[in-house]
C-alpha cells in the first residue's frame, strides 16, 4: 500500500501521476458491428446532428451530447450500455457514461 503526504493511500486515488484509474467499462464491451453512421432519432424529428457516437455494447449509432438530441446518451438511460465511442474512423475517443469521463 502507497500513501500520499496526508496519509490517503493513492490507490484509492488513481495513478501516481494523477489519472483515474482505467475503466473497467472498457474490458466488457464486445465491439458490436456498428450500425448506420446516422441518428436515427434526429431523422425522425428532423434534427441534425453535431458528432455520432457508436455503443460499444451493441453498435447502435446515435448523436452525441453537443447534439440538440442526445439521443446517444438517452440510449444509455435505456439500456445501461455504458461505453461509447466516436464513429469518426481517424480517433479513438471513447466515453463512459457511469464514470462520466473518456476512457
Amino acid at each position: 500500500m502507497t500513501l500520499s503526504i496526508d496519509g490517503t493511500e493513492l490507490s484509492a486515488r488513481g495513478s501516481l501521476n494523477g489519472q483515474a484509474p482505467r475503466c473497467e467499462h472498457v474490458d466488457i464491451s464486445p465491439g458490436a458491428e456498428r450500425g448506420l453512421p446516422q441518428c436515427g432519432g434526429c431523422l425522425v424529428l428532423g434534427l441534425s446532428w453535431t458528432r455520432l457516437l457508436v455503443c460499444l455494447t451493441c453498435g447502435w449509432v446515435a448523436c452525441s451530447d453537443d447534439s440538440p438530441g442526445t439521443h446517444a446518451r438517452e440510449h444509455y438511460r435505456e439500456t445501461d450500455h455504458p461505453v461509447v465511442a466516436a464513429l469518426a474512423p481517424e480517433t479513438a475517443w471513447r466515453w463512459c457514461y457511469v464514470h462520466e469521463r473518456t476512457v
